[in-house]
């Protein structure tokens, strides 16, 4: 397997998710489903399998664990012909039909993890051929073909542009790009969630504010991606002004994350009945997003919050939850293989089939490391990766977001 390595993590996914799954999948599989070789996770594939995979490989790739060849393999295999991916497909031998969904969250995630393993150019180039045909007049992306944009799978894709070399900015569709979506999708700054983002307008055109939809649309608005964010000196100011551009509604974005957790250090579940609960997953992409742009004092504050408290909910969820803690703690300056006195890396690792090549403790790089080693590669302007999971709910909304992050945000 031709091999890229990525480079160190900026920013450790909405999503996917991206975001974190709003609903973990089933830890044990449906009697009628059977887990195929080379898949992460033992849990049902139905809904998740080409996300969790993703995953999985982008956060292996960001520790330099070498992914197992048959891993790469499952997941190039389970696109169309049409260049797209579905949640899962059980039998690859048969060509996808109308019974096939297919979806734009799932074939950015995969084109971000096939870009960064290497030597799937070909179905990488269909897959974005294909995304590019479903963009809408808005110049954004909803879950399904045609369904109207949404903030998550607009990211997603920013995200899958970009690593596939691709000029976000020149993906149009009516003269209106991917950023001109998410800016309609920005709050002003006003009221309670002045600065955030809406997942979509309401049915009288309103914006409400969602914090899933924001930490996604904070790293799509920068044209950036999850896997190559740290933790520095630097500090973001929070404050709120209105978005001229896709820049500013970023740090909005990334403001109005800070206040909601500032008190408890993690985001609230917003599933019915769940009000009281923590919401692990959107809390690690809310991490990613934060260190972004720049608010590392509190990415640093959430991402030990998910040290002490998340690593029950990675063990029930599974491969894509420990993929988002992997990439939260770098994102937040922390040790992904000392994480809540756990080794993530391990954890992740032992999910599926054994990688290629692991490296040792002392060959591990910790997280000052991937600093340097990442302003090396910028300074060589080679790419780096980063991913975010940005949401799931029973297959209806999965994200993630990886792109290839420059010092600017792409012209």
């Amino acid at each position: 397997m031709n091999v890229r390595r990525s480079a160190a993590v900026l920013a450790a996914s909405v999503v996917i998710g991206t975001a974190a799954p709003a609903v973990a999948a089933s830890p044990s599989p449906s009697p009628s489903v059977v887990i195929p070789e080379g898949l992460y996770g033992s849990g049902d594939p139905t809904y998740d399998g080409v996300w969790r995979q993703s995953q999985t490989l982008l956060a292996q790739l960001e520790q330099d664990v070498v992914p197992a060849d048959e891993a790469v393999d499952w997941l190039a295999g389970q696109q169309c012909a049409n260049g797209a991916f579905p949640a899962f497909r059980a039998d690859t031998t048969k060509p996808c039909d109308a019974k096939v969904v297919v979806d734009t969250n799932n074939t950015a995630a995969a084109v971000q993890a096939l870009e960064a393993t290497g030597g799937h150019e070909d179905a990488s180039g269909k897959a974005i051929a294909w995304l590019k045909s479903v963009q809408n007049k808005d110049g954004g992306w909803g879950y399904t073909p045609g369904g109207p944009s949404d903030a998550n799978s607009t990211s997603v894709v920013i995200g899958a542009l970009t690593a596939a070399g691709q000029k976000v900015t020149a993906v149009e569709k009516n003269g209106r790009t991917p950023y001109d979506a998410l800016l309609k999708l920005a709050l002003p700054c006003t009221g309670d969630g002045a600065g955030a983002f809406a997942f979509q307008p309401d049915k009288k055109g309103g914006l409400a504010a969602n914090a899933d939809a924001t930490a996604a649309a904070v790293l799509g608005a920068l044209g950036e991606q999850q896997t190559n964010v740290h933790a520095d000196d630097d500090k973001a100011a929070a404050s709120c002004e209105k978005p001229g551009d896709a820049e500013q509604a970023a740090h909005n974005g990334a403001s109005y994350l800070a206040r909601t957790m500032a008190k408890d250090k993690h985001l609230t579940s917003a599933m019915p009945g769940s009000e009281d609960q923590p919401d692990y997953g959107n809390t690690a992409d809310a991490v990613v997003a934060l260190a972004a742009t720049d608010f590392h004092t509190e990415a640093t504050a959430s991402g030990r919050w998910l040290a002490a408290n998340a690593l029950k909910w990675a063990e029930q969820s599974g491969p894509a939850a420990y993929a988002q803690l992997v990439l939260a703690a770098q994102a937040a300056g922390l040790n992904p293989r000392d994480f809540g006195g756990q080794d993530l890396v391990a954890l992740l690792n032992a999910t599926g089939p054994k990688p290629e090549q692991v490296p040792t403790a002392n060959e591990s790089r910790a997280p000052e490391a991937d600093d340097e080693a990442a302003a090396e590669k910028d300074d060589e302007g080679v790419s780096v990766w980063w991913i975010v999971g940005v949401g799931l709910v029973a297959g209806i909304g999965v994200g993630f977001l990886i792109s290839g992050r420059n010092k600017k945000r792409q012209p």
